[in-house]
């Protein structure tokens, strides 16, 4: 496990001599059984161990959190990366009644924005802003979940830049033939959130020997991702169910995308242009001149019209 993962694990085991039985208890469960632990409520994991809600409460509060949803956080990140998705989908039937699904996802999906934004390191941005803008050719690998997010990034970027590479993952192989010639006049965006992908991280290791600019975009400095990466962009990331909350990954996109544009503005006008015409000439979206629809109600044979 990365450091960060661990820290909830250091601050029982630096605690454990001060714990009173039912917390050494708390602790002792923990350790052994943290992926089931995850799932549990202040009330069940209490009932499973043998103690008082309060007693798990207070637990929580001496490895120094402000309480149990905030040490539950902490739980959830320490095991997050290896779950699977039959134990996600526990996860959230714990935690989420079906009345309440579009409430919650709303909520959190803010909140994950918001943790973003106070997070986000405003010079880094701009570094990888930098790093595309001076880059010969640009490279964008996201697998499983993350590659609708590398796909909309590459959409975008092929029309800012005139040479953009979206690292297709049949196979491994694949990856690496696909960027045989990258080196240190270009740049690859490694876009990765748990459950990480061994397979870009690989990537990213075969750009990062070939000298090559790295951008990543994931959801913690100790992201398996960034052990290559001369530039981390950090967005927040949830875990629902079987369903990855990756809105603030495509904010931060959005805005990479933005800035870019901006410090590209006659580039990005000619290429709108010139879709603009291909798009009217192969008739690619429909016209605003479509037929009115006649007020008239055709009525089946023997029908009668009100």
């Amino acid at each position: 496990m990365t450091a960060n993962t661990n820290d909830l694990m250091n601050r029982i085991n630096r605690s454990y001599s001060k714990l009173s039985k039912g917390q050494k208890m708390l602790a002792n469960y923990i350790s052994d059984n943290y992926d089931k632990a995850v799932f549990l409520t202040a009330s069940k994991l209490g009932s499973i161990v043998g103690v008082s809600e309060s007693t798990v409460v207070r637990f929580s509060m001496v490895l120094g959190y402000k309480g149990y949803p905030e040490f539950q956080k902490a739980l959830e990140e320490m095991v997050r990366n290896k779950l699977n998705s039959i134990q996600r989908m526990e996860v959230t039937s714990e935690r989420i009644n079906q009345s309440g699904v579009l409430e919650t996802v709303l909520k959190s999906d803010e909140e994950l924005i918001k943790k973003t934004r106070e997070n986000v390191d405003d010079k880094i941005f701009e570094h990888a802003v930098d790093m595309i803008l001076n880059a010969r050719k640009i490279y964008v690998i996201g697998i499983h979940s993350c590659a609708p997010l590398a796909q909309f990034l590459y959409f975008y970027l092929n029309l800012i830049f005139s040479d953009v590479v979206l690292v297709h993952t049949n196979n491994t192989s694949e990856v690496f033939e696909q960027m045989l010639r990258i080196d240190e006049n270009d740049v690859i965006i490694g876009i990765s959130f748990p459950r990480y992908s061994m397979m870009t991280v690989k990537a990213l290791e075969f750009a990062n020997r070939r000298r090559a600019g790295i951008i990543t975009l994931t959801d913690s400095i100790y992201s398996p991702v960034n052990l290559y990466s001369s530039c981390n962009l950090i967005a927040n990331s949830g875990m629902a169910s079987i369903v990855d909350s990756l809105v603030a990954p495509l904010s931060l996109i959005n805005a990479l995308i933005l800035a870019l544009c901006m410090n590209k503005k006659d580039d990005v006008a000619e290429s709108m242009k010139l879709l603009e015409n291909i798009w009217d000439e192969y008739n690619v979206f429909e016209k605003d001149d479509i037929e009115p629809v006649s007020d008239k109600v055709i009525l089946p044979i023997g029908g009668k019209e009100e």
